[in-house]
């Protein structure tokens, strides 16, 4: 099973904000520009959150959102159903009845197994969990990344550090 972005982009800014929750709340386009992704998506994928009591938002000066919940009460699988449904490899698993194969497939049985083994890490993984692994491995605004921009017959390559930017002309 393939989460998509939605469940990936919804996790990764959850943890950002377990990572600044000592900050008060936290403005969408910072937790967009340090997560690299659009921040209209991410209003979109903080909405459910909202809704669901996961995150809570502030407006005004001051404003933006925050945990609602301390990470360690905050289980990777409530995230991943508000944002992606039920966890399955194949419709089969929760719907038998669209495979007329069901009662006597063996790989069904796989697939069933695959979805309990799934839910339950899930489920036994907090949004702290991965604050703590985070920490172990190092904050990711320390990820040094390169791009390369072509402006013409010249090429510009920048190093990009903490936000930082560096550019390097070549010789």
């Amino acid at each position: 099973m393939k989460l998509s972005t939605r469940g990936r982009y919804g996790l990764r800014a959850l943890l950002d904000l377990a990572l600044h929750k000592d900050e008060g709340p936290v403005l969408l386009k910072d937790i967009a520009r340090r997560q690299e992704f659009s921040l209209l998506y991410l209003q979109h994928l903080i909405a459910p959150l909202i809704a669901a009591g996961v995150v809570k938002s502030t407006r005004g000066i001051g404003g933006g959102v925050s945990l609602l919940k301390s990470p360690s009460e905050i289980k990777l699988s409530e995230v991943v159903q508000l944002l992606e449904g039920p966890v399955m490899p194949v419709d089969c698993v929760n719907n038998p009845a669209l495979c007329r194969r069901s009662t006597f497939c063996v790989t069904r049985d796989i697939w069933i197994e695959m979805r309990r083994a799934m839910n339950q890490l899930l489920d036994s993984t907090t949004l702290q969990d991965l604050v703590e692994r985070q920490k172990r491995r190092g904050h990711p605004e320390g990820i040094r990344k390169r791009e390369t921009r072509s402006t013409g017959s010249r090429h510009r390559c920048k190093e990009v550090l903490c936000g930082t930017k560096q550019t390097n002309q070549p010789r």
